[in-house]
């Protein structure tokens, strides 16, 4: 609840006012993300069902990164979606997420580089 201060030094409490829109924002950006996880995971699954060894492991890694970006992507989404709810005054923007994403996507790419170049 936001406050006022009158002349009296009284406080005087008025709603925090929430437009439906942000309720559709969180759920678009929830499904957003699993939108990515799903390519991720076409893309894991296209490496284990036609690549070798090495092709194989890195569906393993890719797929692991796929659950762990989903299972953030759901923790993120309620604890918006009950901020929201609650009418609370946070920051909602998220920016530790995308960077640990780039971070171990980046990390599953040089590793599947350097497997395929070290086999040679």
């Amino acid at each position: 609840m936001a406050s006022l201060e009158s002349t009296s030094n009284k406080r005087i409490a008025l709603p925090v006012r929430v437009e439906p829109k942000v309720f559709f924002a969180n759920e678009r950006t929830f499904l957003s993300w699993l939108n990515f996880t799903v390519v991720l995971g076409g893309l894991a699954m296209g490496l284990l069902n036609f690549g070798d060894r090495i092709g194989r492991l890195s569906a393993v890694i890719f797929t692991c990164i796929a659950m762990g970006v989903m299972l953030y992507a759901l923790y993120t989404f309620h604890w918006r979606a009950t901020m929201i709810r609650n009418r609370e005054s946070a920051p909602y923007d998220d920016r530790l997420g995308p960077t640990v994403l780039c971070v171990f996507l980046l990390a599953a790419v040089i590793t599947n580089f350097w497997l395929r170049f070290s086999d040679l």
